[in-house]
């Protein structure tokens, strides 16, 4: 369902066109490092799930031990045997269970790898672009019927349309509001009079859906405005954790042209780069900024957004409005960027 992706959690990797070459698992202890050892399963006893007020509700984490009994770990699971160090396929022996798929990618009962080089293949044609995909495969069906394999979504994946190095150039800190070696996007963004922040001294990790229904509105409300704006918060936007960040939905942050994620003061939390979230600000080419606490080179000018008049403040959240631009420099070889400050 995506959650384990999206909280970077451990998850089997591997290429489809050398579905057998699994870097994970060069070594039996690389396998027990690398190990995928729970999974989230939806909880269907009692009142069906209403998934429009939160699936989380009826999401629980189980070991793999609740899926060897359930009968469905016998087709990506493997066994590793401390007696003599190995990794066997299958989970006929005893041993520590491996999340492998080793029966699909190795010894081939179902083609997915196949399928899915297929799929890539001909949606690359179709779109004129490298395609990512979302799927889901049932092997549940009797053995005399075929299994299934369902396309959940196909888009072009966003590469960058940026073929000269952006160069950012020398700048006073006291010119910048904000400058980091974590920068995703190349170029330059210059149409932003509006900023929506976060301010990290009244950021509460108890209240953050409270911020994330402020930053909705706000968001709604420039949208209406057609104005792009430049968004700065504490934490991870898009968290499912509201404990990590700000647990806000794509469309709850749509208008925002450039992105800043700001760690805690005493820990840095880590963009969750293979969820929706995060190929959205790819796929619509907006500047993402992560700035570091623990990096000198990072940094947010944040004493100088609390001195400007605001033209909106609310309890988590505030809005500011300059009459000129605000200009934002990213180079995506280099990973670095700066947003300077309205002139």
């Amino acid at each position: 369902m995506g959650k384990t992706i999206v909280d970077g959690g451990i998850s089997l990797r591997f290429c489809p066109k050398y579905p057998a070459h699994l870097l994970q698992f060069f070594s039996p202890a690389e396998a027990l490092r690398n190990n995928q050892t729970e999974f989230y399963a939806l909880e269907m006893d009692g009142e069906s799930p209403n998934f429009k007020d939160s699936e989380l509700l009826f999401m629980r984490k189980y070991g793999l031990n609740i899926a060897e009994l359930d009968g469905t770990l016998h087709v990506v699971g493997s066994t590793y045997s401390p007696e003599n160090d190995r990794l066997y396929p299958g989970i006929s022996r005893p041993g520590v269970r491996i999340v492998t798929f080793d029966a699909i990618l190795q010894s081939k009962v179902f083609p997915l790898a196949e399928i899915l080089e297929f799929l890539q293949e001909m949606g690359t044609w179709g779109m004129g672009a490298p395609v990512e995909l979302e799927f889901a495969v049932n092997l549940s069906h009797p053995a005399d019927e075929r299994k299934e394999f369902a396309l959940l979504q196909m888009r072009p994946l966003a590469l960058s349309r940026e073929t000269d190095e952006l160069e950012i150039g020398a700048y006073e800190p006291k010119d910048l509001l904000c400058q980091s070696s974590h920068v995703l996007g190349n170029g330059v963004i210059d149409e932003i009079r509006d900023i929506i922040y976060v301010p990290a001294e009244q950021f509460d990790r108890s209240r953050t859906r409270d911020v994330a229904r402020e930053v909705f509105e706000l968001n709604e409300k420039l949208l209406d405005e057609r104005r792009p704006y430049l968004l700065i918060g504490v934490g991870r936007w898009g968290s499912l954790d509201p404990w990590l960040g700000i647990p806000v939905k794509w469309e709850h942050i749509c208008g925002a042209r450039a992105i800043v994620e700001a760690g805690f003061k005493d820990t840095d939390v880590e963009p969750s780069q293979g969820s929706h979230f995060f190929q959205n600000i790819t796929s619509f080419s907006i500047g993402y900024f992560s700035i570091r606490s623990r990096n000198e080179d990072d940094w947010i000018d944040w004493d100088w957004l609390a001195r400007q008049p605001r033209i909106e403040s609310r309890n988590f959240t505030h809005h500011i409005r300059f009459d000129s631009r605000i200009v934002i420099k990213m180079n995506g070889r280099l990973n670095r960027g700066v947003i300077l400050k309205p002139a």
